[in-house]
């Protein structure tokens, strides 16, 4: 019986062609993994990180960014420091600059619902006590602030723990951009369409735009996303609808054209953006923005809420914003407990009140505290009921007082009482809104108004979703102009 020789495969005496195709095909794969590897370093290389927080307490442990639900602040600063300077002098705002955009990016963890939530400049808040976390420097709470100098200061996490401690939720990540990114990014997708009800020709911002629709790009992008005179009244809560518009039209651009399934595009969008951003530690690296970027990219523009943080003109300052309470208060307790705000916000449980000092409550006889329950329901014998309650709970220093009927009920204290409010308030589950220091009254004081004639908690509204959301990413809109701009 014949047996075969058996030979090693000898890549000397392989046939030419082979060696050709082996080496070609080797000669790829180099060329590939380097690529890979120089792409990676680039971006990396580029990205800026900074701290998350500035001090402020936080109770939930961090998210997995590939499949939790996901909140992540959007921060635009005006600062004029380095390559910024051709868009105004330092003296006009240096360092780390105030928020000209704030917005809160909320990813549900399906990926099947995203809100925007716009925060006016304008709006008046409470700044919490912030440690800038490169200097250490350590600066004092602001009250009645505007909101968009909560960073201004103490850093970018100040901004995070000032949008925390008005809405009640943990913020997971953060990205700031500066205006060069906006310039570079709108030409890095070959422009961005927007459309206004008539022609536009603002000296102020440099925005000139004909009635109708146009493409912009560069410096007139930044024009029309920075305006403040060109739409409606010429305020703030135009430019944010503006804002809203162009990210609107800039989501569908990249949907409609497959932008985020071309590498090539997605390389040279990635090297742009990540050259003018700055991000939470958690961001700042590239697999960590590629997860985000995975997540948005089979997002539905229908599904992408565009909305502004409920506001009525300030009675500090007309010229300024407060929160418009209690719907403002049912909208976050609404977000807290789910993206979808298609369904029903009515069973959303308010946010509870918190600690003057945004820390635990320091022990006290509950027994001891002055309460007063003025009884504004106009239901007679109102007063006594409420007084059960805060009896059965602890409080068995009462007095009871008839008062003029008001629509919201109130917990009104005076110095040294903040902690007993705030716990009072908790207790019926009123919002942070609900709570205010008055030097007249003795101890604390519970205004009880109609939405508290029945029942042992007061009746918040609930947020509908069509009160709160002005458009999503598919909506076609076309900005209205300030006929005085």
């Amino acid at each position: 019986m014949a047996v075969r020789s058996r030979r090693r495969f000898s890549f000397r005496t392989a046939p030419r062609w082979f060696k050709i195709t082996s080496a070609v095909v080797a000669v790829l794969l180099v060329a590939v993994v380097a690529f890979g590897g120089y792409w990676v370093w680039r971006l990396q290389s580029n990205i800026s990180k900074s701290a998350l927080g500035a001090g402020g307490i936080r109770t939930e442990g961090p998210v997995d960014d590939s499949k939790d639900r996901l909140q992540i602040l959007i921060l635009g600063t005006d600062t004029r420091s380095g390559k910024n300077g051709q868009f105004g002098t330092v003296d006009q705002s240096s360092g780390y600059g105030q928020s000209d955009v704030m917005m809160l990016v909320d990813i549900s963890a399906d990926n099947n619902h995203v809100n925007v939530i716009s925060f006016p400049r304008d709006l008046l808040v409470d700044v919490p006590a912030c440690t800038d976390s490169k200097t250490g420097q350590h600066y004092p709470e602001r009250q009645n602030a505007m909101i968009n100098s909560a960073m201004a200061e103490a850093g970018i996490g100040c901004a995070v723990d000032t949008v925390n401690k008005l809405t009640g939720l943990e913020v997971d990540h953060f990205m700031m951009a500066d205006f060069n990114a906006v310039t570079e990014l709108s030409k890095a997708v070959g422009g961005v369409d927007v459309c206004v009800s008539s022609a536009v020709d603002d000296p102020e911002s440099g925005l000139h735009l004909p009635k109708g629709t146009s493409q912009v790009e560069g410096d007139q992008a930044l024009a029309f996303l920075r305006t403040r005179h060109a739409f409606t009244d010429g305020g703030d809560l135009g430019r944010i609808k503006a804002q809203q518009s162009f990210l609107g039209s800039l989501v569908r651009k990249l949907k409609s054209e497959g932008t985020l399934s071309d590498p090539q595009k997605m390389l040279t969008i990635a090297d742009t953006v990540t050259k003018n951003l700055t991000v939470d530690d958690g961001l700042a690296s590239v697999p960590a923005l590629l997860t985000i970027a995975g997540r948005l990219k089979n997002i539905d523009p229908a599904k992408v809420n565009f909305i502004t943080v409920p506001n009525v003109p300030a009675t500090s300052d007309p010229n300024r914003l407060d929160l418009d309470e209690p719907a403002a208060s049912n909208f976050f307790a609404a977000l807290k407990q789910s993206a979808d705000l298609s369904q029903p916000a009515a069973s959303a449980a308010p946010l509870a009140a918190p600690t003057a000092a945004g820390t635990p409550t320091a022990a006290y006889s509950k027994a001891l505290q002055p309460i007063t329950v003025a009884n504004g329901t106009g239901v007679s014998g109102r007063s006594q009921e409420i007084g059960t309650i805060l009896s059965n709970a602890g409080f068995t220093k009462l007095s009871r007082i008839q008062a003029e009927t008001r629509a919201q009920t109130m917990v009104y204290y005076g110095a040294g009482f903040a902690d007993v409010a705030a716990d009072v308030a908790a207790m019926f589950g009123l919002p942070a809104s609900s709570i205010q220091q008055v030097n007249t009254v003795q101890g604390v004081q519970v205004y009880a108004g109609q939405d508290f004639a029945t029942g042992d908690k007061p009746t918040l509204p609930a947020a509908k979703p069509s009160d709160v959301v002005n458009q999503t990413a598919q909506d076609q809109t076309c900005q209205t102009t300030n006929p005085l701009g």
